[in-house]
């Protein structure tokens, strides 16, 4: 039986819920779904440019987890650009 998932905090919120390539309808796009922990573990570490363990502390995460949360949320963000896939932001809770 897997383990539960531990609550994370998370401060920040994604701007849209929805970034796709232009011209493109949405039913013609494979979806992408960003979790709002990726994000918020992006957001800690690349845009505000904490350490990773400062960032896991803020979440309430451990550091490999945090880890986890942004090799993952980075290869999704970039598959969506290479590939022109939509990225999808999705609630955890």
């Amino acid at each position: 039986m897997a383990r539960p998932k531990i609550p994370r905090t998370i401060c920040g919120q994604a701007a849209n819920i929805c970034f796709k390539p232009n011209g493109i309808p949405m039913t013609q796009l494979e979806q992408v779904p960003l979790a709002e922990d990726e994000i918020e573990a992006m957001r800690l570490v690349d845009v505000l440019g904490m350490q990773q363990q400062d960032a896991a502390k803020s979440m309430g995460i451990s550091r490999q987890t945090l880890a986890n949360l942004v090799k993952g949320a980075r290869y999704k963000v970039v598959d969506s650009l290479i590939n022109g896939k939509a990225l999808m932001t999705k609630n955890i809770n």
